[in-house]
């Protein structure tokens, strides 16, 4: 019967019909219900249950997920679940480090844990990175406390330390994580490369590990960032300069349209490339505090090279229209790039938009007064 069962298993398996090999052999670790994501490896077994063991190579996968959300799609997805996490083999003597849970913040962490055994406890930041999350209070004193307490941490190690990246400074009160939770919390280097010289040293930071830096590299990868926000407002600014740029004596002339229509997009093209290109490339050899003005200075130079590109076809009004257009766009956009940089303060960025907004606003009002204007004039 065994004999003639297996033979009937190897007919089935030598069958044309039943297409590819099988994969490979469902993971032990697997659960109904459940994905294990790629970054795991396995489980370590604590005293409050299951620990997911990271690795601390990042995969193919990992890299391109990177690349997706760094232009911007679906970036407020990318994310893991908050919770307790582990590298190599931790004990209860092992350090432990906080960190946010978008997925690009807990990679660059991860990554530079080689060698390492640490507890890694990971805070519900809504998939925002540590210095957005401290800014909007959600890297902060009562999400620590809430994580500590809902992972048992203290019954995981026996110390009572944290390390908390730098970044995160703005949004927890150490005093205050100490007297709620027990854990006193030590504050790490700004950056994740420097966190295992830092523990080598006994947690102590030099100076080189405070220093914040914005090079061109950390500054030119955030780009696409911005201009991922763009498509669905440029889908309507398209309508509005196709309708706008025909009206004339003739009530709506198409070829108005498409003429002058031409003109606009390309003022609005070049406020892009100013404000969302070019100001955050050139960042620090702008004149000025206020990244407003930043934008504002690279748009006026993109804005004249627009105006001369269309000069022998423009009225005074339609320059100054174009110019204006250019650099509005420029400055909005620079200041919109203040959320990306972490030399701005949220109080700093508030008070130069409460500034900065209304000129903008009042600088494309004149600027489609102008233009419209420049149809009957012309």
């Amino acid at each position: 019967m065994q004999t003639g069962l297996q033979s009937f298993e190897e007919t089935i398996q030598s069958e044309v019909c039943c297409g590819s090999p099988p994969g490979p052999q469902s993971s032990p670790l697997a659960k109904p219900g459940y994905n294990l994501l790629n970054f795991v490896t396995d489980f370590k077994d604590s005293p409050c249950g299951p620990v997911p063991r990271v690795k601390t190579k990042l995969a193919s996968s990992d890299h391109l997920g990177t690349l997706i959300a760094r232009l911007g799609i679906k970036r407020d997805q990318y994310k893991i679940a908050p919770g307790l996490y582990c590298v190599g083999n931790p004990d209860q003597d092992s350090p432990v480090l906080v960190t946010a849970n978008y997925k690009l913040t807990f990679d660059s962490l991860r990554q530079e844990l080689t060698a390492l055994d640490a507890w890694l406890l990971v805070l519900d930041t809504r998939g925002i990175n540590v210095w957005c999350a401290a800014g909007k209070a959600l890297f902060s004193t009562r999400e620590v406390v809430d994580r500590v307490n809902q992972t048992r941490l203290n019954k995981v190690v026996s110390h009572n330390q944290l390390i908390l990246p730098q970044l995160g400074a703005t949004g927890v009160s150490a005093h205050q994580v100490k007297k709620a939770s027990g854990f006193k919390v030590i504050w790490g280097p700004v950056r994740a490369k420097d966190i295992q010289r830092f523990i080598a040293a006994d947690n102590r930071t030099d100076k080189s590990m405070r220093q914040v830096t914005f090079s061109i590299w950390e500054r030119t990868v955030l780009i696409p960032v911005e201009l991922s926000h763009l498509p669905k407002p440029t889908f309507w600014v398209l309508l509005a300069v196709f309708f706008l740029s025909g009206i004339g004596t003739n009530f709506f002339s198409l070829n108005d349209a498409w003429y002058r229509g031409l003109m606009a997009l390309a003022a609005y093209a070049a406020g892009i490339l100013a404000g969302a290109m070019a100001a955050p490339i050139l960042l620090p050899w702008l004149p000025g505090r206020a990244f407003a003005l930043k934008g504002a200075l690279t748009g006026v130079v993109v804005g004249l090279s627009v105006v001369l590109l269309f000069k022998s076809g423009l009225i005074w009004l339609e320059t100054m229209a174009l110019l204006l257009i250019t650099v509005a766009i420029s400055s909005y956009l620079a200041m919109n790039f203040t959320g990306s940089t972490p030399f701005t303060s949220p109080s700093g960025v508030e008070k130069e938009m409460r500034l900065a907004i209304p000129v903008q606003a009042g600088a494309v009002v004149i600027a489609l007064i102008a233009w419209i204007s420049a149809a009957f004039i012309g």
